[in-house]
């Protein structure tokens, strides 16, 4: 019999579970579309709200990232930086190592070697006497064709 009371229990919870859905339909009906306005009402504040927090999150969360961003960019930048200098170094000594002057050395010699043009033309400037240019026939193409060179031509065995 105990298991009768469980039962009885059970189907009259059930009863009253329904009866309560079909009082709650009743006054819904009853109340008709103002609870519906109510909700719609409520519902449209939450959402608002809801928006309102989702776009301050993404905007902190897009400053955010933009300033990992610029971080990460300086620090790769000082790490090339780094990276390239270190590069420079080593080539530098290997060149070094290979007898190759360096570019301080190339350009001390370029500086030595313009010096000393300069020089050459100052001083062959100072040595050459001034000559009168050389006065010669000029040839017409055609008569230079006719005649025959005065050159001595080499000897064939030569």
């Amino acid at each position: 019999m105990p298991d009768d009371d469980k039962t009885d229990r059970i189907k009259d919870s059930a009863q009253q579970i329904w009866l309560a859905g079909l009082g709650a339909f009743a006054k819904m009906q009853q109340e008709g579309s103002k609870a519906f306005e109510a909700l719609v009402k409520d519902g449209l504040g939450v959402q608002k709200k809801t928006q309102q927090a989702a776009e301050e999150t993404l905007s902190q969360a897009q400053a955010r990232m933009a300033g990992f961003a610029s971080e990460f960019g300086n620090r790769a930048a000082g790490g090339w930086g780094k990276l390239e200098s270190i590069f420079e170094d080593r080539v530098a000594r290997a060149l070094e190592k290979l007898g190759m002057p360096s570019a301080e050395d190339v350009a001390a010699l370029q500086a030595r070697v313009e010096a000393l043009e300069a020089q050459l033309k100052r001083n062959d400037g100072a040595m050459r006497p001034a000559r009168a240019p050389r006065k010669t026939a000029a040839r017409h193409p055609a008569e230079a064709a006719a005649k025959p060179s005065r050159r001595r031509k080499p000897p064939a065995d030569a």
